[in-house]
């Protein structure tokens, strides 16, 4: 999907004993890029689940990058949310964005930061033109 991406490590979880949750040989970490950036993922067995307490984002440069990245998404079963968030098939929330609205929301000027953030709480997919629109751009 993104790339520059693949995974540099998988690390599986040694006999722990009768006792331990984990299965021996079930995949403890795994060690991946996305476009160039490292991340470690880790299972911490089956009490733990994704929640949107996490999620990966995704600074796009264009709109045409945020449309191919939402549709990829889509095509491999994810979930639209809301505010430039999509949950894929995993459970993972992604924050599917243009660099522009987040500039745009850090701005030093607290009438175009609201204005962006305003334009941006009423969509799902975000529409870069519509937030420049929204804050005089």
């Amino acid at each position: 999907m993104f790339p520059n991406s693949e995974i540099t490590r998988i690390v599986r979880y040694p006999d722990l004993g009768p006792d331990s949750p984990f299965t021996t040989g079930a995949v403890m970490t795994v060690d991946f890029t996305i476009d160039g950036r490292p991340f470690t993922a880790l299972n911490g067995g089956p009490s733990f689940s994704f929640s949107q307490g996490v999620s990966i984002a995704v600074l796009c440069d264009t709109q045409a990058q945020v449309d191919e990245y939402w549709q990829k998404f889509v095509d491999a079963g994810g979930t639209p949310v809301a505010c430039g968030w999509i949950t894929d098939h995993f459970g993972l929330s992604w924050q599917i964005d243009p660099s522009k609205l987040v500039e745009l929301i850090a701005s030093e000027d607290n009438d175009i930061a609201a204005r962006a953030m305003q334009s941006m709480m009423g969509m799902v997919k975000i529409d870069q033109a519509e937030i420049e629109r929204a804050v005089g751009r």
